[in-house]
């Protein structure tokens, strides 16, 4: 079975024209099929397929291109506002391949050059002129048409080598990625809730219809089988590479490394066998030493899945794994974090969580320390230390209102440099534009759990744009 989540994103690019114009003006076909041309290479450049159908003039070509998106499975489409266009010559199109459509309202220059255009002396030439720059014209009607027939749609709007053009147009690409990523993403869940940890709760059926993944449901026996199969000679290479990613403290053990060795190599095995993108688990592991065994020594293997793009939650929050997922998918990490203390001296809210941690976005290398002690849980074992690099970050929740319906919850923040509890867990302190206090009341509000992930920068254009191909509420914090 092979997880696609990694698939390249397809994308559908088509200009829209009247064909009567044609034998009407000369040169106006060519210069707008160049303008399109110019649209396809830009999009080219970012790890994409393209399907570009070039000129869509006719209702005749309209359902042809529809079914060869159909076809080739486009997850969006672009559809390029060259000039006036009848709307009946786009609406096939959409119908047919049913997927999020942009639509491109480019001019191919800032303005029109007035002078050098009422000198042509010619009017043909000039109507033809003015009909390369009449990118505008179609859009209320093709626009009227997709509301009343209930077909949601997306604008941009500017000329053709505006830097704000194409950074909306990368934005859509990231969030359609992050998209395609999120609806072939399997999700492993292994164990059980934290007992009485309502927030958390959801149902997993609802996660499908909102975001489209799968959810394997695992073992922990089976990881338990696993670690039971794992050599002395990968115990060995895997303690190597604990020493090369971690700051492993003097007081580790060489026992305790060993035995997290043998988890790590184990959960490697785990994710293979399933093909996971994700992993939400948590297990007492009371009454049973092999998987108390396994439970308490699996946050190193953990946190170097996460750093390698299989975020892993704790406490079985699968509504925290999917913000996870969705953070690490647009490259900025997505670490499992939670209110520590506020400290209003210096007006900052202390985050973090026991367990794995994003270590790739960590500021330095992330620490490793023993517990006596797993605070709320049971066994003792290794820890990992880190604060969120210093600079902006972005909180994001996958939020469920009192309807069932998904939403997602952000906030921009920075990560700020100040002491942090060095309890062996990850913490960071941030501050944010409203204030610690206003932000702890306003996000409190906004129906979020008690657990979020945090990235490094701030992606909330992204994020606005990917609830909006996901069809899903956002709400914006700070």
């Amino acid at each position: 079975m092979k997880n696609r989540s990694d698939n390249k994103l397809n994308i559908g690019l088509f200009g829209i024209g009247l064909d009567t114009y044609w034998d009407q003006f000369d040169g106006l076909l060519d210069n707008l099929l160049k303008h399109i041309q110019f649209v396809a290479t830009k999009l080219k450049s970012y790890d994409l397929n393209i399907i570009n159908l070039g000129m869509i003039d006719s209702s005749e070509k309209a359902l042809d291109a529809g079914h060869e998106f159909r076809r080739s499975d486009v997850d969006i489409i672009f559809i390029y506002a060259t000039t006036y266009a009848l709307s009946h010559t786009v609406l096939p199109v959409v119908q047919r391949a049913k997927v999020p459509v942009i639509i491109l309202n480019l001019a191919p220059d800032k303005s029109i050059d007035y002078d050098s255009f009422n000198k042509l002396n010619d009017r043909t030439s000039m109507t033809g002129k003015w009909l390369e720059f009449c990118s505008a014209c179609p859009v209320p009607e093709i626009a009227n048409v997709f509301q009343r027939i209930g077909i949601n749609f997306y604008q941009i709007t500017g000329y053709l080598k505006e830097e704000y053009v194409w950074k909306e147009i990368e934005e859509w690409i990231d969030a359609a990625k992050v998209k395609k990523i999120m609806s072939h993403n399997r999700v492993g869940l292994m164990g059980h809730y934290y007992s009485g940890m309502l927030d958390i709760y959801t149902d997993i059926t609802n996660q499908i219809a909102h975001f489209g993944n799968h959810f394997e449901i695992l073992e922990v026996d089976e990881l338990s089988m696993l670690r039971g199969q794992v050599t002395e000679n990968e115990i060995d290479k895997r303690v190597a590479l604990f020493y090369k990613t971690f700051d492993i403290q003097n007081d580790c053990s060489e026992d305790e490394l060993k035995r997290s060795a043998k988890t790590s190599v184990a959960l490697d095995g785990l994710v293979k066998k399933y093909n996971l993108g994700s992993m939400a688990y948590y297990y007492m592991g009371s009454g049973n030493n092999e998987n108390e065994e396994t439970i308490s020594s699996i946050i190193l293997g953990n946190s170097l899945l996460t750093e390698k793009g299989v975020p892993v939650a704790g406490e079985y929050e699968i509504k925290n794994v999917q913000a996870m997922k969705i953070m690490d998918s647009f490259g900025i990490g997505g670490s499992f974090t939670e209110y520590y203390a506020i400290d209003f001296e210096n007006d900052v809210v202390l985050m973090g969580h026991d367990g794995p941690g994003h270590i790739k976005i960590s500021e330095g290398k992330t620490k490793v320390k023993p517990l006596q002690v797993y605070h709320g849980k049971v066994g003792k074992g290794l820890s990992v230390e880190m604060s969120v690099k210093q600079g902006p970050v972005t909180l994001l929740s996958v939020a469920e209102s009192n309807q069932g319906k998904l939403k997602l919850v952000y906030a921009h923040g920075t990560s700020v440099e100040g002491a942090i509890l060095e309890i062996g867990n990850t913490n960071s302190r941030y501050k944010f534009s409203i204030g610690a206090r206003a932000f702890v009341e306003t996000w409190n509000k906004s129906g979020a759990a008690h657990h979020c992930a945090v990235g490094l920068g701030h992606i909330g254009p992204k994020l606005e744009k990917l609830a909006q191909l996901l069809d899903m509420e956002i709400a914006r914090v700070c």
